[in-house]
């Protein structure tokens, strides 16, 4: 696709001096509060900006908080700049493919030069979600690039590529962008683990691909233990442990559906399901009812939904995690193992590790973090972009206080 007429020049925006060191150091946003004045330019709009020494190309958005999507230093956004972000990130993820996972995320939006665009893969389909209306004018070079990549680099096109709707899941959440639409349902692969992805359907993009890695780890603990699996959704966790040996495994979540697809994960990987436990329940309240029961377990795993879309949430979501965390540990043995998990980027790392101390003395225990975790290697962040790292895992062990 060739690019569209460009103007000569672009509408300008000076930035106030404070955020140059920020910009700097390359953080690719600018909120709302920071522009002085209303730009008069649709979403999609490409501007260009200076702020002290920075200068740089960003897309306007009219809607969201965040008001300036910062693309590059150089030069403003084009199909040549597009395709070349899409080549590094497929060459990023040689890694990743080579581990024999056939579900990976293949563009993760500003931590890999192209903000707001992300683009996951399951087996030879590819699903592009984008978080803001400013980047609607990178999708069809996007598209076009991963299409070409692929036969390229791959030898093989992909067999579609699809766009999962803004905002949501539903019927009509997956529209074909090029090839054929992938099948309702279709089975992946991580490390040898089978799992059901649901494109159209389940939640994010059809699995939570960010834990992938996590999954690996924490089944390294499982073998001959027994495992809580808390906000299971279709089992991810819950099944890696099943595999790996695990004496008993009980998974909980609040959705029906979301523990008949655990049930059928298991069985995809010859695991009975009968022989665990799979629980449709809300987590706060089976953690009282486990508490009261004096229910324990060897290793406990809680990836919770996030608890703050946004700054303003920032406190409660910490005091929801510092509460979860308590709960967690009073179901815990002792001597046993406690993962913990956030996903809210609102919450960064030094504040949901207070949250997990909190909630741990607030039980009555002491915590031994032997491993701190984030994303799987497929979910680069940018080192100027801290909102980036979003998820958090913080695994060790629990012990009674002297």
């Amino acid at each position: 696709m060739s690019d569209p007429p460009r103007p000569s020049t672009w509408p300008r925006v000076t930035l106030p001096r404070t955020l140059e060191a920020a910009l700097l150091r390359g953080h690719p946003w600018v909120y709302r509060d920071h522009v002085g004045g209303a730009l008069d330019a649709p979403s999609g709009a490409v501007c260009e900006l200076s702020c002290g020494r920075f200068r740089g190309f960003a897309l306007w958005d009219a809607a969201s908080p965040i008001a300036l999507r910062i693309v590059s230093r150089r030069r403003a956004p084009d199909a040549a700049l597009v395709r070349a972000r899409v080549e590094q990130a497929w060459e990023l993820r040689a890694s990743v493919r080579a581990a024999g996972t056939t579900a990976y995320r293949w563009l993760n939006g500003e931590g890999d030069g192209l903000p707001g665009v992300v683009v996951d893969v399951y087996a030879r389909f590819a699903v592009l979600v984008t978080y803001a209306d400013a980047v609607e004018p990178l999708v069809p070079w996007v598209v076009d690039a991963l299409e070409r990549v692929a036969v390229e680099r791959a030898g093989a096109p992909l067999a579609g590529i699809s766009r999962r709707a803004r905002g949501g899941v539903g019927e009509s959440s997956l529209v074909g962008l090029r090839g054929r639409p992938p099948p309702a349902r279709l089975v992946v692969e991580e490390h040898g683990v089978r799992m059901l992805a649901e494109l159209a359907h389940g939640q994010k993009t059809g699995l939570f691909l960010d834990q992938r890695d996590n999954r690996r780890y924490l089944a390294g603990h499982a073998g001959g233990r027994s495992v809580l699996n808390l906000f299971g959704y279709t089992g991810g966790f819950a099944v890696h442990a099943a595999v790996a040996g695990a004496s008993r495994v009980t998974s909980v979540d609040v959705a029906p559906e979301a523990t008949e697809a655990a049930r059928e994960n298991l069985r995809l990987n010859g695991v009975d399901p009968d022989a665990h436990e799979l629980v449709t329940a809300d987590v706060f309240d089976y953690l009282t009812d486990a508490g009261r029961r004096a229910q324990r377990w060897d290793l406990v795993i809680s990836d919770p939904p996030s608890f703050a879309r946004r700054r303003e949430g920032a406190k409660k979501a910490a005091r929801a995690y510092e509460r979860l965390a308590a709960a967690c540990v009073g179901v815990t043995e002792a001597g046993g193992f406690l993962a913990a998990a956030s996903c809210t980027s609102q919450v960064g790392p030094p504040a949901f590790r207070d949250a997990v101390a909190a909630g741990v003395a607030r039980a009555g225990a002491t915590f031994q973090i032997v491993h701190d975790a984030a994303h799987a290697a497929d979910h680069p962040v940018a080192c100027g972009h801290p909102e980036g790292r979003y998820l958090k895992l913080l695994f060790g062990r629990v012990l009674p206080r002297d």
